[in-house]
């Protein structure tokens, strides 16, 4: 008996931690995807930073298609090809000398955060266990990775959470001074916070970071699982910065849309991971890993990374337009590369969600980071004539939330 599932199904039969959008998406194809009644939408979300080169990308296609005819699963108690130079590639064109390979930004910051914990205890002892991280900053879900971000909601009905983690301001080095001690074993930062608001850090407060660390013989660790594999028009934000992490965790845009994470880490701190430490069961998978060295091989190339630096003018020059047309909608639009946030200002304050959904019905696919940010991830490779239309849409939902 054949049965076309309904939005109404999702309701039904999944618990209700998520609450998508009413339509039900069925197909994709570069940067524009499709509904079940064959309705168009201009892509701008990117499955959340993560589509880095859209929908069915013809790189990404062969290489699943090819890996697909040979061998799909092992576990790591056999190493594989696509594994090994997904890892040499992230090596080469990173500051790491060893990979840790697993299915999410999840499981990568998982992995880091055991990591600083591991290193710190054979080479200090246990009482060196103290994680610093930031206020607003998201790394996961999981009950320790939801307690190193600095968001209360996330761990509300949650608790006891796992000790040893506490929170600065972000952008504040002061801040994280006075929370630096000897036990402090590592400190934790988005480049960019993303969920947070897509906000930039500053320059001279990464550097502190890293001169603090060294100080008190701490890791820097760096989550670039949503701001790297090129989203802010370089390969890692960390390089815009010259500020090198000891460990950094990447995700999202690294599969170009198939599910992977890794760690990465220098000599210095990889070895505290030793046999039997962690351990991922389709971490290394076959097929995940030569999809994803394509997208790497694909995105890293320099014309391409330059396309992100331009596209962003694209788009902020199109939001602060759609803005000032609108009174000024906006108070803000910042970000790096194609992660940008447009924070709603004062009158519209809190409608981010609103105009989301405004944005769904003028055919354009958009994000928030909270309540007044519209967040914006679109393929890193999105043509002039995606992004002029999908503008055009999103200020067509302006007016219609306006009326």
């Amino acid at each position: 008996m054949s049965w076309t599932p309904s939005r109404e199904d999702f309701d039904h039969y999944f618990v209700p931690n998520y609450a998508p959008q009413p339509e039900l998406l069925v197909r994709g194809e570069g940067s524009r995807v499709w509904d079940q009644n064959d309705r168009e939408y201009v892509d701008f979300a990117g499955g959340i930073a993560v589509n880095a080169l859209g929908h069915r990308h013809p790189v990404l296609m062969e290489a699943l298609k090819t890996q697909a005819e040979h061998i799909w699963h092992l576990s790591n108690v056999y190493a594989n090809e696509p594994e090994i130079r997904l890892a040499r590639s992230l090596v080469e064109h990173t500051f790491a000398d060893k990979v840790f390979l697993c299915s999410s930004g999840l499981e990568a910051n998982e992995a880091a955060f055991k990591l600083a914990r591991r290193h710190a205890y054979l080479k200090h002892g246990e009482a060196k266990h103290k994680i610093i991280a930031f206020k607003q900053s998201f790394h996961g879900r999981s009950l320790f990775t939801v307690t190193v971000g600095g968001q209360e909601k996330y761990t509300e009905g949650f608790r006891p959470a796992p000790q040893g983690i506490v929170h600065a301001e972000f952008n504040d080095l002061e801040s994280v001074r006075a929370l630096m001690d000897d036990t402090t074993c590592a400190v934790v930062v988005e480049p960019m916070q993303g969920e947070g608001g897509v906000r930039p850090a500053d320059a001279d407060f990464l550097k502190g970071l890293r001169t603090l660390c060294d100080q008190y013989e701490a890791l820097l660790v760096f989550d670039e699982v949503q701001s790297g594999v090129g989203r802010t028009g370089e390969l890692y934000a960390y390089m815009h910065y010259g500020v090198k992490p000891d460990i950094l965790t990447s995700a999202k845009a690294l599969g170009g849309g198939f599910p992977v994470g890794a760690m990465l880490a220098t000599d210095e701190v990889a070895p505290s991971l030793g046999v039997g430490t962690h351990g991922s069961t389709y971490g290394g998978n076959p097929l995940a890993s030569a999809v994803s060295y394509a997208a790497l091989e694909f995105i890293r190339q320099p014309e391409v990374l330059a396309g992100v630096k331009e596209r962003h003018e694209w788009f902020v020059s199109g939001l602060k337009r759609i803005s000032d047309n609108h009174g000024g909608l906006f108070k803000e639009v910042r970000g790096m590369g194609l992660l940008i946030g447009a924070e709603m200002a004062d009158p519209w304050h809190g409608r981010a969600k609103d105009l989301l959904q405004a944005a769904m019905a003028e055919g354009v696919m958009t994000l928030v980071a909270g309540p007044n940010i519209l967040r914006l991830a679109p393929s890193l490779i999105i043509p002039p004539s995606d992004v002029e239309e999908g503008l055009a849409r999103l200020e067509r939902a302006v007016k219609r939330l306006a009326n």
